[in-house]
């Protein structure tokens, strides 16, 4: 019991640091700030209307575009939404994930050697369309008009005007343009 208050009191330091938090105010404003965010995301994340869907993520502090669109069942980071940018024209189909962190959040062994949490920003850019399934990991950003293909893992950059497909994902076309 002792790591698990160990690891719980290490996530929580590093996620009151990241937000420029610190005392018994700051833990209480971190997880007032992830109860706000959690309601907002659980309200979102079935809904059919992607209009509504996008006021919700943008509440939690996602920056969307213009004419996107957002398929229900889509999961956004739940404890750095504002490190995702989804630029206008993108198209996200169900079933996706985007993180813009890692974190060996149990094992503290892992998290103090070397693999700490990474927090680093994900981008998808204008004219982007991720199909249903897909997952996009901390730091990568999906290029002008690419493509990722259902069921891809994306952990590295993707080229403008090019689709992705597999586990991890690979350029297997590009896009005339």
């Amino acid at each position: 019991m002792k790591d698990e208050e160990d690891a719980f009191s290490t996530n929580e330091k590093e996620l009151m640091q990241f937000y420029g938090y610190s005392g018994n105010s700051g833990k209480f404003k971190i997880r007032l700030k992830f109860f706000k965010s959690w309601i907002l995301h659980s309200f979102a994340y079935s809904c059919p209307d992607s209009g509504f869907v996008i006021k919700m993520q943008r509440a939690r502090g996602v920056k969307i575009g213009k004419n996107c669109h957002i398929s229900p069942y889509v999961l956004i980071d739940l404890v750095y939404p504002s490190l995702v940018k989804i630029e206008d024209n993108v198209t996200i189909g169900s079933n996706t994930l985007i993180f813009a962190h890692v974190n060996p959040t149990a094992n503290l062994f892992l998290k103090k050697g070397d693999y700490p949490r990474k927090t680093e920003p994900v981008t998808i850019k204008s004219g982007a369309i991720l199909f249903p399934g897909s997952m996009i990991t901390a730091g990568v950003t999906i290029g002008t008009n690419s493509m990722v293909g259902a069921g891809s893992v994306v952990s590295e950059n993707v080229p403008d005007y090019c689709i992705v497909v597999g586990n991890p994902a690979r350029v297997v076309k590009k896009i005339d343009h």
